[in-house]
C-alpha cells in the first residue's frame, strides 16, 4: 500500500515553476505556428504573462500587483479570504484565458491544457480546484478588458503601407517586396510609458547621394563590411536573425522557414535565467511579466520612430548607388531601417533581466537550439544584447548608427519601467 501511495503521489507531483515555463513554451510554439509578427507577438506575451503573474503572486505576499501600476488596468480581482487556492492552477487558467482570445490556433493547446488540469485535479479537492480555476478565469478576463482598449483592433482595419518613392524613404525590399509590417504600431497604448514618443530619438543622418556625406559613407562602410565578414561574424548574424518567416528561394520554388521572434528569443532567455537561478513559481511568473511588458513598450517606441523617419533600407541604396547585384547576408525585414528593432527590444529585455538577476549572470543560451541548431554562451544579459545589436550590422540590414540608437532607446524604456514600478 505504501508503494502504491508513493506512485500515486509521484504521478501528480507538480513543479509549479516548471508549469510556468511550460505554459510560456506552449505559447511560443503557438506564436511560431501562427506566424505572428514580432510586434504582435510582444503583445501576446505581455498580456498572457501579466495574467499569469497577477494570479500567481498571491502565493507570496511580498509580491505586489504589476498591472495595477500600469496604464488602463486598475485594481484586479483578489482571492477570497480564508479560502484555499492553488495559485499555479489559477495562473495557468488566467494565462490560457488570455491566450485563447489573442491568438488563432487555440485548438492546438487543448491536449496540453486538459492533461495539465487533470494533474492539478489529482492533487486538489473539488472545491479548491473549482475555486482556483474560477479565480484564474476572472483574472484573465480582467486583463482582457484592458487588451480590448489598447488600439489593436483599430489597427487591423488600416490599409496596406507600401512606402514612398521619395528620395531616402522606405519602400519594399528584395527578394519578396512585401508591404510594411504593423506600420501603425506606434499608435498602440503603452503599458508604462506616457506615450510612444516619450523616448524619441534624434533623426538619422540625412539622406544624400554625395559620396562625402555621412549618410553615403555609412552605406559604403556596410557594403565593405559585408565583403569581409569573418566566420564568427556570420555565425552571430545567423544566430540573432529571429525572423519569424524567412522566404527561401531555390530556382522557381519558394518555401518559408518559421522561427521564433526576437521577443520569443528573450522569453527563452528568461526561462534559462529563472531555471539557473532556481526561481520559484512566483519569481518566474514575475520575470516573464516584467520582461514582456518592457519588450512591448519598446516595440511601440521603436515602431513609432521607424515610421516617423521611414528611412530607406541599405539594400535599396546600395543597389541603386553602389552595386545593383548586392544582397545582404540576412533577408531584410519589411519595415523602415531606423532604428534597429532588435537593438531596442533586446536591450529593453536585457536591462530588465539584469535588474531581476544581476549584471554578472553568465548563461548558455539554448533558446534557438531546437529551431536553428545553434547555441551561444554569454557572461551577462547586456553582452547578449550587444551581440544581438551588432548582428544586424553584420547581417547587412542596419547601419551602426541605427544599432546604437535602438540600444539607447531600449535602455531608456526599461530604466523608466523599473523606476515607475519601484522594483527593488
Amino acid at each position: 500500500m505504501a508503494i502504491i501511495a508513493c506512485k500515486h503521489q509521484d504521478k501528480y507531483n507538480i513543479n509549479e515553476a516548471e508549469v510556468m515555463h511550460q505554459n510560456e513554451d506552449q505559447l511560443t510554439q503557438l506564436i511560431i505556428f501562427d506566424v505572428f509578427s514580432p510586434p504582435v507577438a510582444s503583445r501576446i506575451y505581455a498580456y498572457a504573462s501579466l495574467a499569469s503573474y497577477e494570479a500567481m503572486r498571491f502565493k507570496d505576499e511580498r509580491y505586489e500587483s504589476i498591472a495595477a501600476k500600469l496604464k488602463g488596468f486598475g485594481a484586479l480581482p483578489r482571492p477570497e479570504k480564508h479560502k484555499a487556492y492553488n495559485y499555479a492552477l489559477a495562473a495557468t487558467k488566467a494565462f490560457f484565458t488570455v491566450t485563447r482570445k489573442v491568438t488563432f490556433s487555440v485548438d492546438s493547446l487543448k491536449g496540453y491544457e486538459d492533461k495539465l488540469y487533470a494533474r492539478f485535479k489529482g492533487t486538489l479537492d473539488d472545491s479548491t480546484f473549482a475555486r482556483s480555476v474560477a479565480f484564474g478565469d476572472t483574472v484573465g478576463k480582467a486583463i482582457l478588458k484592458r487588451a480590448a482598449k489598447d488600439n489593436y483592433l483599430q489597427t487591423r482595419a488600416k490599409p496596406k503601407f507600401i512606402g514612398s518613392t521619395a528620395p531616402g524613404k522606405w519602400h519594399p525590399t528584395p527578394p519578396d517586396y512585401l508591404d510594411a509590417v504593423e506600420y501603425c504600431w506606434g499608435t498602440m497604448k503603452t503599458f508604462a510609458l506616457d506615450s510612444s514618443g516619450q523616448f524619441a530619438l534624434p533623426p538619422p543622418p540625412p539622406y544624400s547621394k554625395s559620396k562625402q556625406s555621412e549618410y553615403f559613407k555609412q552605406n559604403v562602410q556596410l557594403y565593405d563590411q559585408s565583403k569581409k565578414l569573418t566566420k564568427e561574424q556570420m555565425e552571430i548574424a545567423r544566430y540573432w536573425d529571429d525572423n519569424p518567416f524567412v522566404m527561401q528561394h531555390t530556382g522557381h520554388m519558394m518555401f518559408a522557414n518559421k522561427k521564433i521572434t526576437p521577443g520569443g528569443h528573450w522569453i527563452g532567455i528568461t526561462a534559462i535565467a529563472c531555471k539557473q537561478a532556481k526561481a520559484d513559481a512566483v519569481k518566474t511568473a514575475q520575470a516573464y511579466a516584467l520582461t514582456s511588458v518592457a519588450m512591448f513598450d519598446a516595440f511601440v517606441c521603436c515602431w513609432q520612430e521607424k515610421f516617423k523617419s521611414a528611412t530607406i533600407r541599405p539594400v535599396s541604396v546600395i543597389n541603386d548607388e553602389i552595386d545593383p547585384q548586392w544582397l545582404p547576408m540576412l533577408q531584410t525585414p519589411p519595415f523602415p531601417e531606423y532604428p534597429s528593432g532588435h537593438s531596442t527590444i533586446t536591450r529593453s529585455a536585457a536591462v530588465m533581466l539584469t535588474k531581476l538577476f544581476g549584471d554578472k549572470f553568465a548563461f548558455q543560451d539554448t533558446s534557438d537550439l531546437r529551431y536553428i541548431g545553434m547555441q551561444r554562451h554569454f557572461d551577462s544579459f547586456l553582452q547578449a544584447a550587444n551581440e544581438a545589436s551588432i548582428s544586424r550590422y553584420y547581417g547587412g540590414i542596419h547601419y551602426v548608427n541605427s544599432v546604437n540608437a535602438g540600444a539607447e532607446q531600449g535602455k531608456k524604456v526599461s530604466d523608466f519601467i523599473i523606476q515607475k514600478l519601484k522594483l527593488e
